[in-house]
C-alpha cells in the first residue's frame, strides 16, 4: 500500500514538473511571440499608447486619444486600416504594422515569467505614413451606393500607391468593440475587405489582358478584323454575347469597345493557351502582391486543363477566373504607365523614434507589354468610353480611357465592373469598381467610376 501511494505520488510530481515546464515555457521562452502577436486581445492594452497611422498627406486614420483607439475616417477606410480592439485584437493595417505602432514592454510579467523582475521599460511607439489619402477616400464613400456588395480602388498607376479602398458593406470601426458580435454574424459580410479578398469572374474587364497579349505577342493586328454573327462555335460549345447581340464585322478596336465575346473568343484561340498563359504571368494575374496587407490570390485554373472552350471563356473573362478588385485596377494601371507594371503599395514612410525615417520607393514589378502596345489598348479604353459600353463614364473636357464587364456566375445576377484611368494621355489616376449581383458594368459601374475620377482629380493634380 505504501509503495503504491509513494508511486501516485511520483506521478503527481511528475506532472505538477511537466506543467510548470510547460508554463515556464510559455511565459518566458514563447511570451514575446505571443505578446506580439497580432491577433492577440492581450497585445491590445496599450492602445492609450499606440502610434499613429497618417495619411500620405499627414491626416490621422488611427490615433490613441483619451485612452481610446480612434478612427478619423470612420467607415471609409475601415476594412484596409482595420482596428485595434481590447477584446478583439487587430486587423487591416493595424495588425499589419503592430510591431511599429505598438509600445514595446508595456506588459507587467508573470510571477513564473519575471524571475524577480516585475516591470519592463516602455519603448515608445513609431508611426507609420501610409499612400491612402483620406480626401480621395471621402469622395470613393460618397460615390460608393450604400445598402450594396463590393468595392472600389484609387490608385496612381506611376508610382502603385493606393490612393482609396472602400468597400460595401461596412462599418465603423470607433464602434468595433460594441459591434462586433453582430457585425461577424451577418451574412453580407461587412469585416471582408472584398477589394483585396473578394474573388471574381472578371468579365469583359479582363479583355484588357486578352488584347494586350494578342496584339504584343502579334497573334493579331489592330487593323485586323472579326465577323460577329451572334455566336461562336468551338466542338459542342458555343459563344454567344450579351442577350445574343450581334456586332457584326468590326476591327480589334471596334470588337473591345463594343465587347464583343464572339470576337474575343477567336482573338483568344488565335492567341493559344501557352501565349495566354505567358501573359497572364507577365500581368502577376495569380501572383502575390508583396502589401503589408495581404490579398486573396486570383483563381487561374491550371494550363494543362485548359481546352479551347475554356480558353474562349477565359479570353472574355469567365470560365474558370475569379480575380480580385485590386487585380483589375493593377491590369489597367499596366496600360496607362505605358506597360510598366508598378508593385502596389500602401505605404510611403515608417518612422521609429531615435531612428532614421525609412521611405518606401515606388517598385516596377515588371512590364507587362511594350509601350506601342500599351498605347494601343489605350486607344481601344478611349473609345470603349467615347461611343462603347462605357460612355457613362464620360467626364467633360477629360479623356477617360476604360472597360465596362458583366460577370456571370451562378445563381444570381452577374457582377458589375468598370476599370478606368484619366486624363488617359497622361494618366495621374485609376479608378476600378465592381459591384456584386447589379447587372451591366455600364450602366452600374461606370457612372459611380466617373464620379469618383471626375471629383478625384482636381485633388490629385501632380
Amino acid at each position: 500500500m505504501r509503495r503504491r501511494l509513494l508511486n501516485i505520488a511520483a506521478v503527481f510530481a511528475l506532472l505538477f514538473a511537466l506543467l510548470a515546464a510547460q508554463e515556464a515555457r510559455v511565459q518566458v521562452a514563447e511570451r514575446d511571440s505571443i505578446s506580439t502577436h497580432a491577433g492577440d486581445p492581450r497585445h491590445a492594452r496599450g492602445i492609450a499608447q499606440r502610434g499613429e497611422l497618417l495619411d500620405a498627406t499627414g491626416e490621422p486614420l488611427a490615433i490613441s486619444r483619451n485612452g481610446k483607439r480612434v478612427y478619423p475616417a470612420g467607415s471609409a477606410l475601415a476594412q484596409i486600416v482595420g482596428y485595434s480592439s481590447l477584446v478583439y485584437g487587430e486587423a487591416g493595417l493595424e495588425a499589419a504594422f503592430d510591431s511599429v505602432i505598438a509600445p514595446t514592454g508595456r506588459d507587467q510579467l508573470s510571477a513564473l515569467g519575471s524571475f524577480g523582475r516585475t516591470d519592463v521599460a516602455v519603448s515608445p511607439p513609431g508611426s507609420v505614413v501610409l499612400t491612402l489619402r483620406r480626401d480621395i477616400s471621402a469622395v470613393v464613400d460618397g460615390a460608393m451606393p450604400q445598402g450594396v456588395r463590393g468595392a472600389a480602388i484609387v490608385l496612381d498607376p506611376r508610382t502603385g500607391a493606393i490612393l482609396a479602398m472602400v468597400d460595401r458593406p461596412t462599418f465603423d470601426p470607433n464602434d468595433v468593440d460594441k459591434a462586433f458580435s453582430s457585425l461577424r454574424a451577418r451574412s453580407d459580410a461587412p469585416l471582408l475587405n472584398r477589394a483585396l479578398d473578394g474573388l471574381y469572374p472578371p468579365g469583359s474587364t479582363f479583355k484588357i489582358v486578352t488584347a494586350s497579349a494578342a496584339l504584343d505577342h502579334g497573334a493579331v493586328d489592330a487593323s485586323d478584323s472579326f465577323v460577329d454573327p451572334g455566336y461562336f462555335q468551338i466542338g459542342p460549345y458555343s459563344v454567344h454575347n450579351d442577350q445574343n447581340e450581334v456586332t457584326g464585322t468590326q476591327n480589334v478596336t471596334g470588337a473591345f469597345a463594343l465587347s464583343s465575346n464572339v470576337d474575343f473568343a477567336q482573338i483568344g484561340i488565335k492567341l493559344g493557351a501557352d501565349n495566354f498563359y505567358y501573359y497572364l504571368q507577365r500581368f502577376h494575374v495569380g501572383d502575390v502582391t508583396g502589401m503589408a496587407v495581404p490579398m486573396t490570390r486570383d483563381v487561374v485554373p491550371p494550363e494543362t486543363s485548359i481546352s479551347d472552350s475554356e480558353l474562349a471563356q477565359m479570353s472574355f473573362g469567365q470560365g474558370g477566373l475569379a480575380v480580385t478588385p485590386l487585380r483589375m485596377a493593377l491590369v489597367a494601371a499596366a496600360i496607362a504607365n505605358g506597360g510598366s507594371m508598378m508593385r502596389p503599395t500602401l505605404v510611403k514612410e515608417i518612422r521609429m523614434p531615435g531612428r532614421q525615417t525609412l521611405l518606401v520607393p515606388p517598385a516596377e514589378w515588371g512590364r507587362a507589354v511594350t509601350a506601342d502596345t500599351a498605347a494601343s489598348v489605350r486607344d481601344m479604353m478611349i473609345a470603349v468610353v467615347r461611343y462603347g459600353t462605357g460612355t457613362a463614364a464620360a467626364i467633360p473636357g477629360v479623356t477617360v480611357a476604360g472597360k465596362t464587364g458583366t460577370g456571370t456566375h451562378n445563381g444570381a445576377p452577374p457582377d458589375a465592373w468598370f476599370v478606368c484611368f484619366a486624363p488617359a494621355q497622361t494618366p495621374r489616376l485609376v479608378v476600378a469598381v465592381v459591384i456584386e449581383d447589379a447587372g451591366y458594368g455600364g450602366a452600374v459601374s461606370a457612372p459611380i467610376a466617373r464620379a469618383i475620377m471626375q471629383a478625384s482629380l482636381p485633388l490629385y493634380p501632380r
